[in-house]
């Protein structure tokens, strides 16, 4: 393994993010809603087992389907508490965009030590104490109200309601909580779900790539400081008006955004979810910035992109909508037949990611070598 194959393959097969099968009792979740099903025959399309980007669900009575998704962004508020808000929420938000769905409504939970406490906010917020002289000594109050504005910029500009949430000063860890719930309405014909459908189908990006948010490489110790992702609030809504237009041609066939471990992850589940490969070529990624190597365009995070799968024969029907809205679009590869996601750049393969990796390469990722 190469370092980004690395980085990449612990997020998707050892970090938690991705694998909460693994920790939680999806079987008594399936149990409960096998016996509500009997109340309310066919409310829950997609449910928790499914590990899709959201849930999809029908109110009994009421016409259409509901798309719900719940999201923390903790952690990254210790350097960066307004981006890691406000990224938190317009996260969840493309999560439902991802299922066919437009957001709605948001609840949010906060959870701080007491106000009057103070707190460290920059890179050194996790050691308790700053080495670097970048960052700020200033009160849970003063920092709550950063996460609190964050949270509204993003849903002022994604124009959805902040309709209620939950808010505790117990907290005594240097981490705050920072947790939103986004609800929305479904405005496809049926759920995007994430797993490709066919080999030979392309793989199109919708959003601009930077070298901003490196969660992944951080959490697989590949690098000491964590640059939580920038909040981007125009580029969320155009992002968000590009994909509604796509969506508008019905010929979307499966929807991701680009969350933790970026283009890599969103891609590689996708593929590996519905029992297939892809091969994509990063070169064709639209930046944002010139100074950056193909392994952050691989797997770093930047917010309001979303990837979509389309028959070939549909592609310039797609790419026409979404250049209604937007420019940076582009297709970057194809869904394959391979059990494996290879990435390129220029020619070169980057990474090679299977989608079984072998006990010697899981218990290596576990153990830091």
């Amino acid at each position: 393994m190469n370092t980004i194959e690395k980085a990449l393959m612990h997020g998707l097969f050892v970090h938690l993010h991705h694998n909460i099968d693994k920790v939680i009792d999806f079987k008594g979740f399936q149990e409960l809603n096998r016996q509500v099903d009997k109340i309310w025959p066919g409310a829950l399309v997609i449910g928790p087992e499914q590990n899709d980007d959201a849930a999809v669900f029908q109110v009994p009575g009421m016409k259409g389907y509901v798309v719900a998704k719940m999201e923390s962004h903790c952690s990254p508020c210790v350097p960066r508490p307004y981006d890691a808000a406000a990224t938190g929420a317009g996260g969840a938000m493309r999560d439902v965009v991802a299922m066919g769905g437009q957001p709605v409504f948001l609840l949010d939970f906060i959870g701080t030590r007491p106000l009057d406490q103070e707190v460290i906010v920059g890179p050194c917020g996790f050691k308790g104490h700053c080495d670097c002289g970048k960052c700020k000594v200033m009160t849970s109050q003063e920092r709550l109200n950063i996460m609190v504005k964050g949270l509204r910029d993003m849903c002022e500009t994604m124009e959805v309601f902040i309709v209620g949430g939950g808010f505790s000063t117990s907290f005594s860890d240097i981490v705050p909580a920072v947790v939103v719930s986004v609800i929305g309405k479904l405005v496809t014909e049926k759920p995007l779900t994430k797993p490709a459908k066919k080999a030979g189908d392309k793989i199109i990006i919708i959003g601009v790539t930077g070298n901003d948010g490196n969660d992944t490489l951080y959490r697989a110790g590949l690098v000491k400081e964590m640059r939580p992702a920038i909040a981007l609030f125009k580029e969320e809504k155009t992002a968000l008006e590009a994909a509604m237009a796509a969506f508008g041609t019905g010929k979307i066939k499966a929807c991701s955004d680009l969350g933790a471990a970026g283009i890599g992850a969103a891609i590689c589940e996708s593929a590996r979810y519905g029992g297939l490969g892809a091969r994509v070529d990063l070169s064709r990624v639209p930046v944002s910035v010139k100074e950056i190597i193909p392994q952050e365009i691989l797997i770093c995070e930047t917010q309001a992109r979303y990837v979509v799968h389309v028959a070939p024969e549909s592609v310039d029907e797609v790419l026409q909508a979404i250049k209604t809205k937007t420019n940076n679009v582009a297709v970057i590869g194809e869904i394959t037949s391979d059990d494996k996601e290879v990435f390129e750049y220029n020619g070169e393969v980057v990474a090679t990611i299977p989608n079984k990796p072998s006990k010697e390469t899981i218990e290596a990722l576990r153990s830091g070598k």
